[in-house]
């Protein structure tokens, strides 16, 4: 194959236009959403006197999944004491995350004290929406399973408007705010957590109450003192 060489003054035109292009890429504005991204925990105060934890969880990870139960045991023994924000961030080589994190916006739409009975329900299951499960099966029969399966949590008269959910732009444009919200905050995995702001060293890894404890104790008595 005969190779042709391109003129030095064309050859930094296209590199001049490659990277005025990334430059325009890497400085689009997000969109700007109505209201802060994330779940409140219980609608407890945020911003207040109390320690907050920022968690995004991916539905579908079982990191995420493992790190709940030390985390919500954390939260009731600090009760008022710590909040929690969940911003569910959907990785994207978990097929059917998406998905997941967009339920979770419909089931908060719907009901915002179901979000979080929600979120365990997808724990407890989340192997049937692994990718090798799911692999041969179509979006529209996954959505219909996890409709059914968040009744569970919605009642079981909320079968049709949740999945009218999925019809509903906003929903979409909620999870997709979600996704961008974690790349924006520079989140590379799940669970990936943030305590008043700060990045924790051992995110992306499940934390255990002990640590939970070492973290969250001298915020505490810093507070009260």
């Amino acid at each position: 194959m005969k190779i042709v060489m391109l003129p030095i003054p064309l050859l930094l035109f296209f590199l001049f236009f490659l990277l005025s292009s990334l430059f325009d890429c890497l400085n689009a504005q997000v969109p700007i959403p109505a209201k802060i991204d994330g779940f409140v925990y219980k609608s407890t105060p945020v911003w207040g006197d109390s320690v907050v934890v920022e968690a995004f969880l991916d539905p579908l990870c079982p990191d995420s999944r493992d790190s709940w139960p030390p985390l919500k045991k954390a939260l009731q023994y600090y009760s008022s004491r710590l909040s929690l924000i969940v911003h569910p961030f959907p990785l994207p080589y978990h097929s059917n995350a998406f998905l997941a994190c967009r339920s979770l916006h419909i089931a908060n739409k719907l009901n915002a004290s179901s979000t979080y009975p929600l979120l365990e329900i997808f724990f407890k299951y989340q192997e049937k929406y692994y990718n090798a499960p799911t692999y041969k099966r179509t979006r529209a029969s996954v959505i219909g399973d996890m409709a059914k399966m968040a009744v569970m949590a919605l009642g079981k008269n909320s079968l049709s408007a949740f999945q009218s959910g999925f019809n509903d732009s906003q929903t979409d444009f909620a999870a997709r705010i979600s996704f961008k919200y974690g790349c924006s905050r520079g989140v590379t995995g799940t669970p990936f957590f943030f305590v008043n702001g700060i990045p924790l060293s051992d995110s992306v890894s499940p934390l255990d109450y002990n640590k939970w404890r070492s973290i969250i104790d001298p915020l505490v008595t810093e507070k009260e003192g």
